[in-house]
């Protein structure tokens, strides 16, 4: 039996040798990013910006798309809605009400006048600017600290030139995703930390993956030339990589299509990152080791092969 093969086992496609389109093309990617966070900024949810969140429980199982209708039309701003661990419990959220704590407690009387007498309140809470300005900073750290124990990783496992090189592609992928929320306008809340955070995770794992298969060629061809073995390292995993890619892909859209407007962020954030992860993966992350010196690592493998050769 053979496995499925999107890609030719025998494909040759010259990566390496297109590197600085590769290079140009994500540096202006990461200067957009970077212009439209500036320009535009962040359309922060109520994690981030502060707001109402209500903890309620209905009699059976709650329609969770009626309640959003309903509260949807009340002129409350943004309503986020999503099961809170059982399949009758609900946490409600209402972004901060203009007006201070009168305007917060006309809100929740709002909410519980539409919502009517089947159900039961069982918390109200106000989340702060000190609150959200608290989760958005550790947001920004558990992103930190993540890119910085892959590149701790990657060092240990590889070289450092390999784990300078992830980390580059990271913090591409990284700020990629950041610019297009910006320039889409699309709610930046902790499920979108999470994807990013998830993102991070999935393009470390392709990478190594390239990166394992240029270790092994380095130790198999001493004397090749170091662009030609980056490419062929390329080459040869690059069936693997789409195939995953793919697979991942084809549960993102069911998510993002019918998973309701919840995860739907979660979704498109994912989508974008398994898209840019891979592509960082290979036209970032590979041909960055050709300025690294990773090939002085194997010294003297000419002088030893040619040696091996003169042998009887």
């Amino acid at each position: 039996m053979h496995g499925l093969h999107l890609i030719p086992a025998d494909v040759d496609i010259r990566f390496i040798g297109r590197r600085m389109i590769f290079f140009v093309f994500s540096g202006f990617l990461v200067l957009a990013s970077v212009g439209m966070f500036g320009a535009k900024g962040m359309n922060y949810g109520i994690d981030f910006k502060g707001g109402i969140m209500i903890d309620v429980r209905t009699d059976g199982p709650a329609d969770i798309a009626a309640m959003r209708g309903i509260l949807s039309g009340l002129g409350l701003g943004e309503v986020s809605l999503q099961e809170f661990g059982a399949a009758d419990d609900v946490l409600i959220r209402l972004q901060k009400q203009e007006g201070g704590e009168k305007a917060q407690a006309a809100a929740v009387a709002k909410v519980k006048a539409a919502l009517g007498q089947g159900v039961e309140y069982r918390r109200t809470e106000f989340v702060g600017p000190k609150v959200s300005d608290e989760l958005f900073w550790d947001g920004v750290m558990a992103v930190t600290f993540a890119i910085a124990a892959m590149l701790v990783y990657i060092w240990f496992r590889f070289e450092w030139q390999f784990g300078l090189g992830a980390v580059v592609a990271l913090v591409h992928d990284v700020l990629t995703t950041i610019g297009l929320f910006a320039l889409l306008g699309l709610e930046f809340n902790l499920s979108t930390v999470a994807a990013v955070l998830t993102i991070a995770g999935y393009s470390i794992n392709d990478t190594v993956v390239v990166y394992d298969r240029v270790r092994e060629n380095l130790r198999k061809f001493k004397t090749m030339p170091m662009e030609e073995l980056l490419n062929n390292s390329v080459n040869e995993t690059l069936s693997r990589t789409v195939v995953t890619s793919v697979t991942t892909l084809l549960a993102l859209l069911a998510l993002y299509f019918l998973g309701g407007e919840v995860i739907r962020g979660f979704s498109f954030a994912m989508i974008w990152g398994v898209v840019i992860g891979t592509y960082s993966s290979i036209c970032l992350a590979v041909p960055l080791l050709l300025y690294l010196n990773v090939g002085q690592r194997r010294g003297g493998g000419e002088a030893q092969e040619a040696a091996a050769e003169q042998a009887p």
